[in-house]
């Protein structure tokens, strides 16, 4: 390769939100500096932050929600979280009390939001949290907690670990209903000429979507969240809304020159609605069983584009049999075994919140769990912050289960429950499912499988879990501009009839409807998707691996070899096996039509922290959290999950120079040519040096 060779990709400017639009849900940190000052917390780069993953930065709708409400209802010295139910609100002041260390006082407040008339305190500190949380038709309940000031990083730490805050867009509605009687606000929608460029992920602009079918449903209106706003109430159609079909970009992201979190409502509206995103509130109910359908596998006949339609739901079924049984591996599965959440680590606390809860009403003594292999940073913060604690087996290797095994025999209370991902982030670990579901018949603990990264178009791990659980957040939507979680039941598990019905009991619906009508429309196309980021990642990953010291059995610091890549972590050298054994096999009536593969993540490991440094800010994608993403998206996994506790992750094999690539749907060759221009530039700039 010439060593002149430039890349014409570039990422995000630093701190810009990634999709460029109001509800990103990652955040540009370019380059390596970035990162560390990021964890450092150095003022260039705090002071450039416009947005952040929604679970690490508090989006600014809801500091400026917030805000009102610390004036409103706040006393001098205190801060506040605003959640969607008081039964979170009242979580959040037991895990405050529970784990400060001198008593404080914590307050709890229903807001009663009601457009076009004045709001109302409607609860206190006293108050009892509710079996549920149903807005009326024309208001909105909003649950604050405030807290003393000097409190408000321990309760930022609820907020992060089980993802149930309120989100963006309900933060909005709340902010829209409550200017209306102040101002008269309503959205002007007169004026669109100066969208005609506006930037989106790709280098895209409004104007390369003109063209794209379908009807423009931007039109004069009043405000969304008016005096029938309806949230809870069910869909007035039962057909599911389409629209017109996102034009995923060719090559790998461009930076924007025009920051989106600048646009009025105006353009917002526009490009949400415009680009095929924003459906009726009405419609929401309909979208959730759409969702909770597709996750099920029980949609024999899904769309497969974006611009299909579903089909209707409601009191009939369109013809064609639509729904029937589920092509996931465990034909019994329905959609009424699929219960959504704001995102995924709500989804994974409130699993290990119902065990809990099980073996409490069952008057069992409470045993702790275990996280069997390295997992994502605040999954063992639960399991180690609710309950009695877990036993951490941090490689999740094949090798490790003798020591599960003794472990097992010798805990007395016996063992609530085993977590475990399928494959693990950011290893890419794949456990032996089989084997762990044979100790969990023989010792009654439940398993917990986070199936995000594997995903179940690729792997059918719910025949060897009591639960699964999912973050829909990243590749099931792909556009980044949404979160949401899942936990799925297996009906045929031996504790499923107690578990169900315990959380039937206590289940509150607290996913906001615009955002289940955005990761609806999002994730019609999921499995078309999937397949391309299967072949790209798989291309991908070949290349960097035949780049790598590991693969050419060459020793690490060998001065006749410059290689910079050390070791490539993907599931088809990783556990392959393990991975393999569950792989979908695609045979059952309704499944994908797509083969199954590999998935779209993988880690790339270094010769040096130079070579790691220099390949990371050369690389031409996206830089920052998330994955699943549409587009190509990088970070520095170790600095950004473990920056504080690095020689503890490495421990464990996660080198602190790992970086984690979530490979997209760009053009293939195009993206082999950027990672080989990184490669060459980590090459470059390692040999100046010997």
């Amino acid at each position: 390769m010439s060593a002149t060779m430039t890349t014409t990709i570039a990422a995000t400017e630093l701190g810009g939100p990634v999709p460029s639009l109001p509800h990103a849900i990652s955040v540009s940190l370019p380059t390596w500096k970035d990162n560390v000052d990021y964890e450092e917390g150095a003022s260039r780069v705090v002071d450039s932050m416009k947005t952040g993953y929604p679970r690490f930065f508090i989006h600014k709708s809801i500091q400026k929600l917030s805000k009102k409400c610390e004036a409103k209802f706040g006393s001098a010295g205190e801060s506040c979280l605003l959640f969607p139910s008081a039964t979170v609100a009242d979580a959040c002041r037991a895990f405050i009390r529970n784990h400060s260390p001198t008593p404080v006082t914590i307050r709890l407040v229903q807001y009663t939001i009601c457009a076009q008339s004045p709001p109302t305190l409607a609860a206190t500190a006293a108050s009892t949290p509710s079996s549920s949380n149903q807005s009326s038709e024309d208001t909105i309940d909003l649950h604050i907690v405030f807290f003393p000031v000097g409190t408000f990083s321990l309760a930022r730490q609820f907020w992060q670990h089980t993802g149930d805050g309120i989100s963006s867009r309900m933060a909005e509605a709340c902010l829209e209903v409550l200017a209306e009687p102040e101002s008269g606000h309503r959205r002007n929608t007169s004026q669109t000429s100066s969208l005609a460029k506006l930037p989106l992920v790709g280098g895209m602009t409004t104007s390369d979507i003109s063209s794209v079918k379908g009807p423009l449903r931007y039109k004069p209106q009043a405000s969304r969240y008016n005096a029938n706003l309806s949230f809870r109430s069910p869909a007035a159609s039962s057909q599911v809304p389409s629209g017109p079909s996102p034009s995923y970009p060719s090559n790998v992201a461009e930076s924007s020159t025009e920051p989106t979190e600048n646009l009025t409502t105006d353009h917002t509206v526009y490009l949400e609605e415009r680009y095929g995103r924003n459906l009726p509130i009405s419609s929401s109910s309909v979208a959730k069983r759409a969702l909770r359908r597709r996750i099920a596998g029980v949609l024999l006949r899904d769309s497969n584009t974006p611009t299909e339609p579903i089909g209707a739901f409601g009191e009939a079924e369109p013809s064609g049999n639509v729904v029937g049984q589920s092509w996931r591996g465990v034909r019994s599965v329905k959609e009424e075994d699929v219960f959504l959440y704001s995102t995924g680590m709500s989804a994974i606390w409130h699993a290990h919140q119902l065990l809990i809860g099980t073996a409490v009403k069952d008057s069992a003594q409470l045993g702790k769990s275990v996280s069997f292999g390295f997992p994502y940073t605040d999954t063992l913060k639960i399991l180690q912050k609710w309950g009695p604690g877990c036993h951490f087996l941090g490689n999740g290797l094949d090798s490790d289960i003798p020591e599960l095994h003794e472990l097992l025999r010798a805990s007395s209370p016996p063992i609530l429950a085993l977590f475990c991902e399928f494959p693990s982030n950011p290893l890419l670990r794949s456990p032996n499912l089989a084997r762990l579901r044979e100790l969990a018949d023989e010792f009654g603990f439940a398993i917990v499988v986070d199936e995000t990264i594997g995903n179940f178009v690729n792997v059918d791990v719910l025949r060897y879990a009591d639960i699964v659980v999912s973050s829909i957040t990243k590749v099931f939507s792909g556009e980044t501009n949404v979160m949401g979680g899942a936990l799925i039941m297996n009906p045929q598990a031996p504790r499923y009839k107690t578990l169900r019905e315990h959380l039937l009991s206590t289940y509150e619906d607290n996913y906001w409807p615009e955002d289940s009508l955005f990761m609806e429309r999002n994730s019609r196309d999921f499995q078309r998707r999937i397949d391309i980021i299967n072949r790209n990642a798989e291309c991908i990953a070949e290349f960097l691996r035949s780049r790598s010291s590991h693969f050419n059995n060459e020793v690490v610091g060998d001065s006749e070899t410059r290689r910079v890549i050390k070791q490539v972590f993907y599931p088809k050298w990783v556990t392959r096996e393990n991975y393999d054994a569950c792989k979908n096999p695609h045979q059952l009536e309704g499944s994908p039509s797509y083969p199954s593969g590999y998935g779209g993540l993988l880690s790339v490991t270094f010769t040096s922290p130079l070579a790691g440094q220099v390949f990371f800010d050369s690389l031409g994608c996206e830089k920052g959290p998330s994955l699943g993403t549409s587009f190509t998206l990088a970070c520095p996994y170790a600095v950004l999950a473990h920056y504080n506790e690095l020689e503890w992750a490495e421990s464990w094999g996660v080198d602190r120079g790992l970086v984690r690539v979530s490979v997209g749907l760009e053009n293939q060759q195009k993206l082999l040519d950027t990672f080989a221009y990184a490669v060459h530039a980590a090459e470059e700039a390692v040999k100046t040096t010997l």
